[in-house]
């Protein structure tokens, strides 16, 4: 066998499971394990063809009667905040954002039991323990940060680090053409904040600077309350049977 051959990916299936998106629905996924040395190369190639990183499991929708999960991804350099938007900036002007390593603590685990147990109590994640949170941030086999949402003190500006409690934080790996939010939680008692779109804003920011195209937002889901916001960032590109097509509204 030839080496090329034993170092190519392999890929599985899943069995089928409910839709946790469109009721009355069954879902399946193709997965491959991101290991060793060229882990990082094969998240990328995978990630521009609409995989998602899991802990170190790249995973893609494969369902046999579905299309509707659909890879979107915000065109950084063409993005101009609605005034809406601008309210949210405007809002949490007073945070800031902090990169870390991919380091769990007790404070993070807290947060995302608070996130979990108000907004999505039936969801998938809601029985995970500390040790499979701890698992989530820390096995990656790619460049992946914590960043950590505090209160701006008077040495922010000059040590871009936050003061206080964690207002939020955003699980995110750097590719070659982008930043992908992996997972990101908040505060549900700071709902006025809006949050969650705040750090969608700020990792487009922070993707211009780097000069990085594309902020990778996973899967959009037409008729799913929960991915109805990922559409409101654009234009963006969206995965088509085509290849990346524009999408302006």
């Amino acid at each position: 066998m030839t080496r090329p051959l034993r170092d190519a990916p392999q890929f599985y299936l899943t069995s089928p499971t409910s839709c946790p998106y469109l009721p009355g629905r069954e879902e399946r996924k193709v997965f491959t394990h991101l290991v060793g040395g060229r882990a990082r190369d094969l998240n990328d190639v995978l990630s521009q063809g609409g995989f998602r990183r899991s802990q170190s499991i790249a995973y893609r929708p494969a369902c046999e009667t579905c299309r509707s999960c659909i890879s979107v991804r915000v065109c950084v350099d063409d993005f101009r905040p609605s005034r809406g938007f601008r309210r949210v900036l405007s809002r949490n002007s007073d945070l800031i954002g902090e990169e870390l390593p991919p380091q769990p603590r007790s404070e993070h685990y807290s947060l995302f039991r608070s996130y979990l147990d108000e907004r999505h109590p039936d969801g998938g994640m809601a029985t995970m323990s500390a040790l499979d949170f701890a698992m989530m941030i820390e096995d990656t086999h790619v460049q992946t940060s914590l960043i950590e949402y505090r209160r701006r003190g008077p040495d922010s500006g000059f040590t871009r680090r936050g003061e206080g409690d964690l207002f939020a934080m955003a699980l995110t790996d750097r590719l070659n053409d982008g930043l992908s939010m992996v997972y990101s939680v908040f505060d549900p008692a700071l709902e006025a904040r809006s949050l969650g779109t705040y750090m969608v804003l700020d990792h487009i920011e922070r993707a211009r600077k780097l000069g990085l195209p594309y902020v990778y937002l996973g899967y959009w889901v037409e008729g799913s309350p929960k991915m109805a916001y990922k559409a409101r960032f654009l234009p963006q590109e969206r995965l088509s049977p085509q290849g990346w097509e524009r999408a302006e509204d």
